[in-house]
């Protein structure tokens, strides 16, 4: 993670965005009234899925058991009919 104070985030804002972006390093921005996390819009996305999952216990459950399971019980994405 990437800290800055709220002074060099202005003065830097285009090339911490970019990074942040390009290889998902979040910014924590420290101000005096107290900090804050920038993501990009792939690790928000990846979180706020996480949490959903997190939040259906049976889904949750099925996708640890199935973690264990080998490769030769799935069925490859080719052979799906759409």
């Amino acid at each position: 993670m990437t800290n800055v104070n709220i002074t060099s985030f202005r003065k830097d804002i285009y090339k911490l965005l970019e990074n942040t972006i390009k290889y998902n390093e979040p910014i924590n921005i420290s101000t005096k009234n107290g900090n804050a996390i920038i993501l990009s819009e792939e690790d928000y996305n990846s979180l706020i899925e996480t949490v959903y999952i997190e939040s259906i216990p049976r889904l949750k459950k099925e996708i640890l058991e199935r973690a264990h399971d080998s490769e030769d019980e799935f069925v490859s994405e080719d052979e799906v009919e759409w």
